[in-house]
């Protein structure tokens, strides 16, 4: 798949025709995943380097399987969201970091996402050397579009898991868990329990906390129709 949507990006470059990217820019808290390498003994360059953040991952998962997808639950949430851009002829859109490509387009699922139709589209018009089917700014826009609403429909997705969770912890108020910290700023600080990996808001004790840390804590309040899950930080 990620060959498939690097050659698809090259081949509409070559044809100097505009396509759509898919990009997760340079994290901003490389810092922090720095410093979640050197917890694991692996040093990381202190300037954002995908390469060596793959090396480190798969090192990660082949030393300690079982931990892993706790792992990279942490890198993942300090990574960031993608989004979608317009890239014109001779231009050059941020790549996926994630990823540690350059060129991503989404082609390979027309059936159900958008941008890949849109892909399609302009993919036929460039084995045909036709006209374009879209201008600039109506690229532009559909991007605008399409990455506003794939983060509304995950919040649809995230809102159904919530409650779906609350539902399964509402009968195990003040048990206490292990748990690995996925979200901290100044919103609030989110945590995983590890058995079962159901997420919660720290209302309590979250104080020097950040982003891969493992913390025990109690659970003090479920909402089933909000999908609200509150915990406690304690000893």
């Amino acid at each position: 798949m990620i060959t498939a949507n690097g050659v698809t990006a090259r081949y509409l470059a070559a044809k100097k025709v505009p396509s759509i990217r898919r990009i997760v820019r340079t994290p901003k808290r490389w810092d922090r995943i720095v410093e979640i390498a050197l917890e694991q003994g692996f040093t990381l360059p202190k300037v954002p380097d995908s390469k060596a953040l793959d090396e480190f991952l798969i090192s990660a998962k082949s030393t300690d399987p079982l931990r892993f997808p706790d792992l990279s639950l942490s890198i993942i949430k300090l990574l960031g969201a993608g989004e979608y851009v317009v890239e014109l002829p001779g231009g050059s859109s941020a790549g996926h970091f994630g990823l540690a490509v350059k060129d991503y387009a989404h082609s390979t699922a027309p059936n159900r996402r958008y941008p890949d139709l849109i892909t399609q589209r302009l993919l036929i018009a460039a084995m045909a050397e036709g006209s374009i089917p879209y201008t600039t700014d109506e690229l532009v826009e559909l991007t605008k579009h399409c990455t506003e609403n794939e983060d509304a429909a995950k919040k649809v997705e995230r809102q159904v898991g919530k409650s779906a969770a609350a539902m399964v912890l509402e009968s195990k108020i003040n048990q206490r868990f292990d748990a690995i910290v996925t979200g901290a700023s100044a919103k609030g600080t989110w945590v995983r329990l590890l058995h079962p990996p159901i997420e919660g808001r720290l209302v309590s004790g979250f104080e020097g906390l950040d982003v891969g840390h493992r913390c025990r804590v109690q659970l003090l309040h479920t909402d089933v129709e909000r999908g609200y899950i509150d915990f406690k930080k304690v000893e």
